[in-house]
């Protein structure tokens, strides 16, 4: 007898990602979607780069 493939359902938020909103300056948002057309990337897909640098790079005092 075979072994079924058992496939768990992924809850909405399970992915390691949270979803959130905020607010930004309209300049900010020109810039983000200028910089996603020119890199062919998401406007998501570039915050989370913009971010993970952010953070990484970011020193407090």
């Amino acid at each position: 007898m075979k072994e079924k493939l058992i496939i768990k359902k992924r809850l909405k938020g399970e992915d390691g990602y949270k979803t959130f909103s905020i607010r930004i300056k309209d300049e900010t948002t020109e810039k983000l979607n200028e910089l996603a057309i020119t890199t062919n990337r998401s406007r998501n897909e570039l915050i989370n780069i913009l971010l993970d640098y952010a953070m990484e790079n970011c020193e407090v005092k």
